[in-house]
């Protein structure tokens, strides 16, 4: 996707449901992807990071970079990302091609959704703040009705900034969902297609998966 110059981008990894070796691949990414940030003079923050099926593997992560010129250091990385080795987990297999997504996204107006594919709903808050706390409904869940994803707030006292935080990190999670999606369609092309050019990756990495 086409950024234009801001100063704060999230960014998914994502293996799109891909094998192990893959979900290794995702959480290799992310310790390169957090250092480069960092000596750029980025700060990076993991928002999500989804377990993957072995130890030290991810189905995928969520970032937001912060920034002078992030949208750059993304453009670097976004796309597809092509990493070369032997598996770690099935010696004798034949694959060493592994293919990882990387993609930037802009989180839309929380002015512009659509109210009618929101639903809200009122907790009690379950934060800091002992018995004061837990006497009013203060945390707030939304869920977006159309995907059935949802977020639950606490982190405020107050309910109207919970909502407020809950529908921010909700559309994050939307964005990221999305990007998920056309990950997993390309993942499945690749694996039905040994020949397919896998979208030219944007980086070609030779190193081992341990």
């Amino acid at each position: 996707m086409q950024l234009m110059k801001n100063s704060k981008i999230y960014m998914q990894i994502t293996s799109g449901r891909g094998p192990a070796e893959c979900c290794r691949v995702v959480a290799l990414i992310l310790e390169q992807i957090m250092k480069d940030a960092k000596q750029q003079g980025l700060t990076v923050e993991v928002l999500e990071r989804e377990e993957g099926p072995l130890n030290r593997t991810l189905f995928s992560a969520v970032l937001l970079l912060e920034g002078r010129d992030c949208d750059t250091f993304v453009k670097e990385w976004e796309g597809t990302i092509q990493w070369i080795a032997q598996s770690p987990y099935r010696i004798y297999h034949k694959r060493k091609n592994w293919f990882v997504g990387v993609n930037g996204f802009l989180v839309p107006d929380i002015n512009s959704i659509n109210e009618n594919d929101f639903s809200y709903q009122t907790l009690r808050s379950s934060g800091p703040g002992g018995q004061h706390v837990n006497k009013t409904e203060s945390a707030v869940r939304i869920k977006h009705l159309p995907s059935g994803l949802s977020v639950t707030a606490s982190d405020q006292r107050s309910q109207i900034q919970n909502k407020k935080l809950a529908t921010e990190r909700l559309l994050v999670k939307l964005a990221a969902w999305e990007t998920e999606l056309q990950m997993r369609a390309a993942q499945e092309n690749w694996s039905n297609h040994n020949n397919l050019q896998r979208g030219n990756p944007v980086k070609v990495i030779k190193k081992s998966l341990m």
